[in-house]
């Protein structure tokens, strides 16, 4: 029987970095970065969001990834869901604006249906639910390296304008700060991939630190902008209903659609938790650079949409771990594979 974690402590209802996140949320709101120090604190956050692209090139292990391309058929059913059926699924959601979304909720909405699916939750939850973890690992990993390029340029696409145009100072600036540090990390794996690694629960808490202080500086322009202003407690709850269709949809089409491709049961627990998902470690440093002042909107949607996720996924994971045929399946898998061999 394999080894089971949980994402969660059962007598917690929210992920504690979701409270960290809105603990800085109240704090912005509170204690706005303005003048010379929103200028520091721009600054603090665009070397923190290289950092973080620069700790996910050196994190990714080019060799695993290579190994997982054999897979091809489930991380092209992921990457799919990911990034077309997600974006179709957001651009069918402009019928509800403005009757149900204002503007720029459905911008973010949109937005974060362009980000990648998620790595350690994605792998956490199939785990669960003896699902396929290889499979789950390689996905997220391949989101997340396609997210650094396919994000952006979406983003140009679909959202123009918003999102601050697809022009010279834009690709510049999506080059700076998230490909070349990415690239960089991948380049510099042969030397710091140990060290990073060795530290990896330390650099944790360096990777969640530098998404609070670009949370708290987006949130700091916002309250310059009068984001609250923007949103009543009406228009948030009609989000949190579209939000709430949207995960089932896709929770649906990917656990169906798997089936129906002729995945086994291991993979389709892999591909509904890889290509249901968003990641708000990727999407919020994004959301920075793309959308610069009016990020603070532009990430609410996706804020709301991973605290849903993660307390979805859980009821749903521990659920298939009970389900009698992953238990006869989990244990056939490693026999089929002896055979094989």
């Amino acid at each position: 029987m394999s080894r089971r974690t949980t994402l969660l402590p059962s007598w917690l209802p929210i992920d504690p970095y979701i409270l960290a996140i809105l603990g800085t949320v109240g704090l912005a709101a509170l204690l706005p970065a303005s003048g010379g120090a929103a200028t520091v604190a721009d600054g603090a956050s665009t070397a923190a969001i290289a950092l973080l692209f620069f700790l996910y090139g050196a994190r990714l292990s080019t060799r695993e990834a290579l190994d997982g391309v054999r897979h091809w058929r489930l991380h092209v059913t992921v990457l799919a869901a990911t990034f077309v059926v997600f974006p179709l699924l957001g651009l069918a959601a402009k019928g509800l604006v403005p009757a149900v979304l204002t503007p720029p909720l459905y911008s973010g909405l949109l937005f974060l249906c362009l980000v990648p699916s998620t790595v350690q939750s994605s792998i956490a939850f199939t785990s669960i639910a003896r699902g396929n973890v290889p499979a789950a690992i390689c996905a997220g990993s391949f989101s997340s390296l396609a997210g650094v390029v396919l994000t952006p340029l979406l983003a140009a696409l679909l959202l123009g304008s918003t999102a601050g145009g697809f022009n010279a100072d834009s690709v510049t600036q999506i080059v700076l700060q998230l490909l070349v540090p990415f690239l960089a990390g991948q380049l510099l794996r042969r030397w710091v991939g140990g060290f990073v690694l060795r530290n990896k629960k330390v650099l944790g808490y360096v990777d969640r630190g530098s998404i609070l202080l670009v949370v708290y500086t987006a949130f700091s322009h916002g309250m310059t902008a009068g984001i609250w202003h923007q949103v009543t407690p009406a228009r948030l709850g009609l989000l949190l209903v579209v939000e709430a269709v949207l995960l089932a949809a896709m929770l649906s089409l990917t656990w169906f659609g798997a089936r129906r491709l002729g995945f086994d049961r291991g993979d389709r627990i892999a591909i509904q938790f890889a290509g249901s998902k968003k990641s708000l470690a990727a999407g919020l440093p994004m959301a920075s650079v793309l959308f610069g002042p009016q990020a603070a909107m532009a990430v609410l949607p996706l804020m709301l949409f991973h605290q849903m996720q993660l307390m979805v996924c859980v009821v749903i994971a521990e659920r298939r771990a009970r389900d009698p045929e992953g238990g006869a399946e989990a244990e056939a898998r490693p026999m089929a594979a002896a055979n094989r061999a």
